[in-house]
């Protein structure tokens, strides 16, 4: 075989996996259409604590390989974690302010894993949440400025509680 149908065999195959890559992600845009993440602050609400942040992932609820293509949270991205007296404001770079109110946030904890994210143990910060219609998913983050665990006491205040729905 020549050099050159080498290479042409090497392009087309990279080719081939890109355009694959591309269908499988406008199908995920397509089948999570219908889930919505809340946005905009609630008027009067109290900023009590900012946080930098990296937003990892959005996932199906203790699914951590199972990315949720919800806009604006289909992308990670830069931003601030915002603690407010009312609940979770997450302000991505070029995103809109994605506001998980208390009500909705069920519950807290750590991971060490989120799609092809590993960190160190207990290294993100898990917001377990609920979209429309009670579709409970996951969202990961990973603190810039303070430790994850600095963060949680605060986080675990606004959580609605358990995953059951009981009040902590």
């Amino acid at each position: 075989m020549s050099r050159e149908a080498a290479v042409l065999i090497t392009v087309a195959i990279a080719v081939l996996i890109l355009v694959a890559m591309f269908i499988g992600w406008r199908r995920r845009l397509r089948r999570d259409a219908a889930l919505e993440a809340p946005l905009g602050v609630p008027e009067h609400t109290e900023v009590v604590a900012r946080h930098e942040v990296l937003y990892v992932a959005t996932t199906a609820h203790d699914q951590p390989l199972e990315r949720i293509a919800m806009k604006p949270l289909a992308y990670r991205a830069r931003g601030e974690l915002a603690l407010t007296d009312r609940g979770v404001a997450l302000s991505l770079d070029g995103s809109p302010t994605v506001f998980i109110a208390s009500s909705t946030l069920v519950t807290v904890d750590l991971a060490t894993v989120a799609i092809d994210r590993v960190v160190e143990t207990d290294g993100l910060i898990r917001l377990v949440w609920r979209v429309a219609d009670g579709v409970l998913v996951d969202s990961f983050l990973r603190t810039v400025s303070v430790g994850a665990q600095q963060i949680l006491p605060e986080l675990a205040r606004l959580s609605a509680g358990t995953e059951n729905g009981e009040q902590s």
